[in-house]
């Protein structure tokens, strides 16, 4: 009777534990309180635009970028990193970042846009 006793206790000891170290992290983790809609609005304006730059700033390369990675490049929706997708799977990957105009759609204006941002080494 008493190690089932024990058992029951260690096991409530267990999960008191885990619950204190659930709701302590959380704690930490918590999104900011806002006195009005408007500044919470605003905050995450920022952080948007923050975020936004992030992805901006960063290159893609065209041989092994998913469909959710190039459409971060401007003018390139989910249809046509779909075609750009296919282009590499039925031709081989592209030898120079211009070639991405060789896929239909993707003209030189869409490249010029994006000459920055695109590789094809890593």
């Amino acid at each position: 009777m008493n190690n089932a006793r024990l058992l029951s206790n260690l096991g409530v000891s267990f999960w008191l534990l885990a619950l204190f170290t659930l709701v302590s992290t959380q704690a930490v983790a918590a999104p900011l309180c806002y006195a009005d809609a408007r500044a919470a609005y605003d905050a995450l304006t920022v952080q948007n635009t923050q975020q936004q730059k992030r992805v901006n700033n960063q290159s893609i390369n065209i041989n092994r970028a998913s469909e959710a990675e190039l459409t971060t490049l401007q003018g390139i929706g989910s249809s046509k990193a779909r075609a750009i997708i296919l282009y590499r799977e039925m031709f081989g990957g592209f030898a120079t970042p211009k070639d991405i105009t060789k896929v239909k759609g993707i003209g030189a204006a869409t490249f010029e846009k994006n000459r920055a941002r695109i590789r094809v080494i890593d």
